[in-house]
């Protein structure tokens, strides 16, 4: 089969690997459409592990179903999260890349991010191959069933508005005064809609970008600002929310210098590990600022992020600005590198 391995952000490399062959429990998707995520052009969090096949907002059809599995095997019933086992052979699914035990101390208290079974699960080889093998434990918990008005395509909204669901929820923002987010790339643009259909009043973005701002604006922002040295005169006010999806260092910073007394700051991106950020601790203390990280997706986020989908609460199918062939995967990724027109780039396989 294709698949398409990275080395570093400008080399990936179309070539053949062995199909998968699944086991007990398992099943095996063709991949139909997986989606590019900011994350996969990070270069200090994937080159470590490079050469690998990424891509982990999968979405695709079963052509082969393993033998049941015992009952039993991973437990009675993972927590009471097992989802129904009623698959078939051409079934539209999308299959979520990681899954947390459901049943550990971190799971019970709604910080299943955290539990080490969600960092140890995957599918294989990755999101970016004709065939991906699903394991037992990724059927059970995080296969899901695309309804017929959600393409392929659309369906690989479902992880990262899973992760936007979360970190709305964790920041509390239903119905919050104010919001900025710095950083108008896809999660941005995300942030915005969710944002909006949850009643949040007024939503600023910045970004270097004028096309990010562009569809920023277009896709319900109430302001944008281009992030310059002058945007502390374009901004007097502070806000409730701020939701950095930006990596660079200035972006934290300048949330830092945005937020209001009693608001809180998300790090949805965040620098590389060997980067400082310095922090007003004392202007937290005094304010009571709350810094706070949102991490992945659990599954009822993903649930919801599902639902939202099909009730067209969120725009996905506009925000798709490039597809490209399984075979081009090198050029996709370099128009997601470059960041230039583009919003969200799906690679295909039809």
């Amino acid at each position: 089969m294709k698949a398409a391995v990275y080395y570093n952000n400008h080399n990936i490399r179309v070539g053949e690997l062995p199909k998968p062959t699944i086991g007990k429990g398992e099943i095996l998707v063709r991949m139909k459409a997986c989606g590019i995520c900011g994350s996969d052009v990070l270069e200090w969090y994937r080159i470590k592990k490079a050469p690998l096949v990424l891509g982990h907002e999968m979405a695709g059809e079963i052509v082969e179903i393993g033998e049941r599995g015992e009952k039993g095997e991973l437990g009675d019933n993972l927590g009471g999260r097992e989802m129904a086992n009623t698959f078939s052979i051409g079934d539209r699914v999308f299959v979520s890349h990681h899954v947390p035990c459901m049943r550990c101390e971190y799971c019970l208290n709604g910080l299943h991010t955290c539990c080490e079974t969600l960092h140890t699960t995957n599918f294989y080889p990755g999101g970016f191959a004709e065939f991906i093998r699903v394991p037992e434990m990724n059927r059970k918990l995080g296969t899901y069933k695309l309804p017929e008005n959600i393409s392929y395509e659309e369906g690989t909204f479902i992880e990262p508005l899973g992760c936007v669901v979360r970190c709305h929820r964790l920041a509390n923002m239903k119905g919050a005064k104010s919001l900025l987010i710095i950083g108008a790339g896809m999660s941005g643009v995300l942030h915005i809609q969710l944002a909006r259909y949850l009643g949040v009043k007024r939503i600023a973005a910045a970004d270097i970008s004028e096309f990010k701002l562009a569809m920023a604006k277009r896709f319900g922002a109430d302001e944008a600002y281009r992030a310059d040295e002058k945007l502390s005169e374009r901004l007097k006010e502070k806000f409730e929310r701020v939701i950095v999806c930006a990596g660079a260092p200035q972006a934290l910073q300048d949330a830092c210098t945005y937020v209001g007394k009693g608001g809180i700051i998300v790090p949805f991106a965040v620098p590389p590990p060997d980067v400082s950020v310095s922090l007003p601790l004392v202007d937290f203390w005094r304010n009571q600022i709350t810094i706070m990280t949102s991490y992945g997706a659990a599954p009822r986020d993903l649930e919801e992020s599902l639902e939202l989908l099909k009730e067209k609460k969120i725009h996905a199918k506009e925000m798709i600005t490039h597809t490209f062939p399984l075979a081009e995967a090198g050029k996709a990724f370099q128009k997601v590198v470059e960041g230039k027109d583009s919003l969200k780039v799906v690679i295909t396989n039809n």
